[in-house]
């Protein structure tokens, strides 16, 4: 058995990993609605003649105006994260040809992941290191589902083109100073192994080796995820890339995601688990868009700490920075969850 090579790049991360929970940022579409940006805001003066509507391109920020990304970064930082995802959730050539914009997407990545770094590193201390998780979404495609209900065999995009678009992606994390890459919100199991894929190559082609970090979405109460796979189909799907840590993310609220995430645990019993949940479902009456206040969110993460469940641990959709505090101060008191070594196959001589 080939001996794993040392992380180049957050190789103090598994120890940390071991000693406590990690906190890791909240939502950052939840953020941006709060600076009520316009048109004008997401064109910027580079853009103001582009021929189609920018509003709502989030990940085009970072180039247009990103003193709004710091400033949510800096917010989630001082909420006590230890990890901070780039605002690049859609910068893939793949999401980006929405807006006409692919060839922006390269650009996009390094510097969202240049912005997350030097936010990170303004608020690291010896005893407290932050990260900047560099994020790769799911991209508006999948590759295991139709688009046309009359032709189950239909595809709009291929394997080879969401690994090209993910090593593209990937690769200007690395440049812009990513230290994790996280692999995010993933409903298509085809498209996370696409992502696994391109970083695998990079790595090999760099040098470098980083963290992964791989988080499905359980899509509704039947309990898998889009493309149809339960949360254990779904390690076994992606076990092969030996992330630092697998879990869940987006879709439900922390209430409807717990047997998804302890089911995960069980299956992945030798790998950290990560948790990061919507702050309960939506609702358009609140100034967030979500049910749960930080309080309601923070006291159900402090029972999955006090199950065991957790290593990794922040919000998705609707959480904010007052979430990320809640969280943070409630599942301080617990011990993270103790992966078991891995098991083998094959003959043990006696003692």
């Amino acid at each position: 058995m080939s001996t794993p090579q040392p992380y180049t790049r957050a190789a103090d991360l598994p120890r940390l990993l071991r000693e406590r929970i990690v906190i890791i940022d909240g939502a950052m579409g939840t953020m941006i609605q709060r600076y009520k940006l316009t048109e004008a805001d997401f064109r910027g003066e580079r853009l103001k003649d582009h021929p189609k509507d920018l509003k709502g391109n989030n990940d085009l920020l970072v180039l247009t105006r990103p003193d709004v990304i710091r400033e949510i970064h800096d917010q989630y930082l001082a909420a006590g994260a230890d990890l901070i995802e780039t605002n690049t959730f859609g910068a893939t050539t793949v999401a980006q040809e929405d807006y006409d914009l692919a060839g922006l997407a390269y650009e996009m990545n390094v510097a969202a992941a240049r912005i997350a770094r030097a936010a990170c590193d303004a608020a690291s201390t010896p005893d407290k290191p932050r990260y900047v998780a560099g994020a790769l979404g799911p991209t508006p495609r999948t590759a295991s589902i139709s688009p046309d209900v009359n032709d189950p065999a239909a595809r709009n995009i291929s394997f080879e083109a969401l690994r090209a678009a993910y090593y593209e992606q990937a690769k200007g994390l690395l440049e812009g100073g990513a230290d994790v890459f996280l692999v995010e919100t993933i409903f298509d199991t085809l498209n996370a192994k696409a992502a696994i894929f391109a970083l695998d190559e990079l790595m090999e082609d760099t040098g470098e080796r980083l963290p992964v970090i791989i988080s499905g979405t359980v899509t509704d109460a039947s309990g898998r995820i889009l493309s149809g796979q339960t949360v254990t189909a779904f390690w076994h799907s992606v076990r092969h890339a030996k992330p630092i840590a697998v879990g869940l993310n987006c879709a439900l609220g922390a209430a409807l995601m717990r047997p998804y995430i302890e089911e995960l645990g069980k299956a992945a019993a030798d790998t950290f688990i990560s948790c990061y949940p919507n702050a309960g479902l939506p609702n358009p009456m609140s100034d967030t868009g979500f049910d749960e206040t930080p309080e309601v969110t923070g006291g159900l993460m402090e029972e999955f700490a006090k199950s065991g469940f957790l290593n990794i641990v922040g919000g998705c959709c609707g959480t904010t920075p007052d979430h990320i505090a809640a969280i943070a101060r409630r599942v301080s008191a617990y011990r993270p969850r103790s992966p078991r070594d891995p098991l083998f196959s094959g003959l043990v001589e006696a003692p």
